[in-house]
């Protein structure tokens, strides 16, 4: 059998066994076993099992909110926010007023739609609302990512230090937000 058949037909097993049928017995080789053989099958089953134990575990640590409470994380993330908030609405304002930047005048409107998306997602994390930290860790994987790529073309050691220091704060921002989210737990769609 060429690999190209026995990666089909691997695909093809694993295909039914997610679907919740009982997967085929799987012969061993003459030669004596190899990675296709049932101890590769056995090695992922217990492999899952693990995995599911553990996600147990941690599932079992968590602690769900109080009514009225607000992990510290989502607390800062929402401070945070707000801060921003106002940054982008004070620039909206100046921005309609005329004042140039850098010779050019900034657009009002885009800046404005900042602002608000960030006002929502202040308030929303103030409620402690899952949508809100999600949409706050974006902002913080689009900083991380534009700090990262700044860099590499920092000019000074000032806005070297400054470059690393926001990298370094919206990463432990977001490192703890994911725990955060957890606890908060999606809402159940509707209709269930």
């Amino acid at each position: 059998m060429g690999s190209r058949e026995r990666k089909r037909e691997e695909r093809r097993k694993r295909k039914r066994r997610a679907a919740g049928r009982a997967p085929e017995t799987v012969s061993e080789p003459a030669n004596g076993g190899g990675p296709t053989g049932g101890v590769a099958e056995s090695f992922e089953e217990r492999m899952a099992r693990r995995s599911e134990e553990r996600n147990t575990e941690a599932r079992a640590q968590l602690k769900p909110l109080a009514e009225g409470e607000r992990p510290a994380a989502v607390t800062a993330g929402a401070i945070v926010s707000a801060l921003l908030a106002i940054v982008f609405t004070v620039s909206a304002v100046l921005a309609a007023a005329g004042v140039e930047v850098g010779g050019r005048d900034p657009e009002p409107v885009p800046i404005t739609f900042f602002a608000a998306v960030l006002w929502l997602m202040a308030w929303g994390m103030y409620r402690a609302r899952y949508w809100a930290v999600l949409g706050f860790q974006m902002v913080l994987v689009l900083t991380m990512l534009a700090s990262a790529l700044g860099l590499v073309q920092v000019a000074t050691i000032l806005q070297a230090l400054a470059t690393t220091a926001l990298l370094l704060g919206s990463g432990a921002l977001f490192y703890f937000l994911i725990r955060a989210m957890a606890r908060i737990q999606m809402p159940e769609p509707p209709g269930r």
